[in-house]
């Protein structure tokens, strides 16, 4: 009779199986720990409803293989929604899962790519640790025919999970590409491969054997940066104003009577103003606000402080203090710099050396 034969035979194969457990937990431990902090965004808006972070990291196919990842719902709405007090309480959950103890290897944040080059730059300035930090986001809901964002979120696992990404600062992933959070930016409202960084170029890709680094970023971030954001619930003032042709100084005024600590004139060419905005320049200059001059164009230093506009001597001299140069910085950046460096000094020479060093 058979019976007995094929009861030896299932015993061998539980026996096996129970015995191969241990190793394969060990296995498992031995992966890279990627923790996942879901903000929202079209990456997670489908139909009837947004995909939480337990959904995302179940939509990833053999993700097992490459990291253990945990996760969380940190929010779930449009990056449009996101507030500064968001970005302060993100920064500050990640800093402490950092410090925890739990041996985290890599954060992937994922956000709506409307402000995620905002939100990327904010945590590559105010993240204190060489813990790898990915920002991830779809330019395609789940409901629209080729929805990347699977893709994309599983890609940036792989570069939290390299140990190639230690000490990089924050990153953006989308398009199996890796940009800086200092030099990217979102520059078309449709297409999939959107985020770039300009003359710089990427950082690195993902490919098929895995993430594959080009450059590093020399400027502070991160470990090296000077700023920290414990305990803070908000940000000084600091708005931004379009330079343009017949431009007034109107809307400088009303930033300044707002309560603007600080404001980003987004300049022509190298920083250029217009020379209908004097009075409103000197008016805030005046009033002890720091002026900051950036440029419209999209690339390209503004390397030049001063005043007034770079062309013109209205309101040149008086003993009025120098702007600050945004340096490479586009306006959206250099703001999020300022609200930063005004948590630290008022000094518009310091404010001045961060622009250089970041």
């Amino acid at each position: 009779m058979a019976f007995p034969r094929v009861a030896r035979s299932l015993t061998l194969v539980a026996v096996s199986t129970w015995s191969a457990i241990p190793s394969l937990l060990a296995a498992r431990q031995a992966l890279p720990h990627v923790h996942f902090i879901a903000t929202g965004g079209t990456i997670s808006n489908a139909r009837g409803g947004r995909l939480t972070a337990a959904e995302l990291t179940a939509s990833l196919p053999g993700v097992d293989s490459i990291a253990r990842v945990t996760h969380e719902q940190f929010a779930n709405v449009a990056s449009s929604s996101l507030t500064i007090s968001h970005w302060l309480r993100l920064a500050q959950r990640i800093n402490e899962l950092v410090k925890s103890g739990d041996a985290i290897d890599g954060i992937v944040v994922s956000s709506g790519t409307d402000t995620l080059e905002e939100t990327a730059f904010f945590l590559h300035l105010t993240v204190n640790s060489d813990v790898p930090v990915v920002v991830v986001g779809a330019m395609r809901p789940p409901s629209q025919l080729g929805y990347e964002g699977a893709a994309n979120l599983l890609a940036a696992v792989r570069v939290a999970a390299s140990p190639a990404a230690r000490g990089r600062g924050v990153m953006v992933v989308l398009n199996d590409e890796i940009n800086s959070a200092r030099d990217v930016t979102k520059t078309d409202a449709n297409r999939l491969q959107t985020f770039q960084s300009g003359r710089y170029g990427l950082l690195g890709v993902v490919d098929n054997d895995g993430p594959v680094f080009f450059r590093q970023v020399t400027q502070r971030h991160t470990s090296t940066s000077e700023f920290d954001v414990t305990g803070l619930t908000d940000l000084p003032a600091v708005e931004i104003i379009y330079v343009y042709i017949s431009a007034s100084g109107n809307l400088i005024r009303a930033a300044v009577d707002g309560g603007a600590k600080a404001i980003v004139l987004a300049g022509a060419g190298a920083g250029a103003l217009a020379v209908t905005q004097m009075d409103g320049v000197n008016f805030a200059l005046d009033k002890g606000v720091v002026l900051i001059r950036g440029s419209r164009t999209g690339s390209g230093r503004v390397f030049r402080s001063g005043p007034t506009a770079s062309d013109s001597a209205a309101g040149e001299g008086g003993g009025r203090p120098a702007m600050v140069s945004a340096g490479d910085h586009a306006p959206l950046k250099a703001r999020i710099l300022a609200m930063l460096a005004l948590t630290k000094t008022t000094s518009r020479e310091e404010i001045a050396r961060m622009f250089r060093e970041y």
